[in-house]
């Protein structure tokens, strides 16, 4: 595909990290090696990683959970888990393709909190894809609205919301929040 204009710079030294709809942990792993699964395909795994990864697990409120099967956990344990490994490789680029598709409602909003703090944290690039509007408006800082296919950029809106907090769901109680969510909701190609 040709780009139309523009430009995109993209440090190819340092891995992107991928987080996909599923957790896809192996069950017959524990936690822990799934979330050392990355660097021990990149052959990577050493005591500093090691070290990262617990470190991660710590901070993120897994570490008495490391030793357990995915299937003993709740679904957003799975998913912090899943973010666990992805930025065990220390990606300076993080793709997020509808993270949070496979939970229900309130597990989305609590995980999305968590992941969004979580990215802020670690000073992460991301670029999440979602069909959410809300999750869209509480989560990033620019959306773009594409076109139906073959999708085309159709408008770009920058997000300023973070007078009203940090977390998304703080974020969801910002006045101008409503106001995101009804200009990009009058823009989408939706047909009820």
């Amino acid at each position: 595909m040709q780009p139309e204009s523009g430009e995109l710079n993209i440090n190819t030294s340092s891995p992107a990290g991928y987080m996909l709809q599923k957790d896809h942990l192996f069950e017959w792993l524990s936690i822990f090696d799934n979330a050392c699964l990355g660097l021990k395909i990149r052959k990577q795994l050493n005591p500093e990683s090691i070290e990262y990864v617990n470190t991660l697990f710590e901070k993120y409120g897994l570490s008495d959970f490391k030793n357990r099967r995915p299937s003993e956990l709740s679904g957003g344990m799975r998913q912090r888990a899943a973010l666990i490994r992805t930025l065990a490789v220390k990606p300076e680029l993080l793709l997020l393709d509808e993270p949070f598709s496979a939970l229900d409602y309130q597990t989305r909003l609590y995980v999305s909190d968590e992941i969004g703090a979580i990215i802020n944290n670690e000073k992460i690039t991301a670029i999440l894809v979602t069909h959410d509007i809300a999750e869209a408006v509480s989560m990033c800082s620019r959306v773009l609205v594409l076109t139906k296919r073959p999708a085309k950029i159709k408008s770009v809106h920058k997000i300023e919301l973070d007078a009203c907090g940090e977390t998304p769901m703080q974020k969801r109680n910002c006045p101008k929040f409503h106001e995101y969510f009804n200009l990009i909701w009058k823009e989408l190609d939706v047909h009820v």
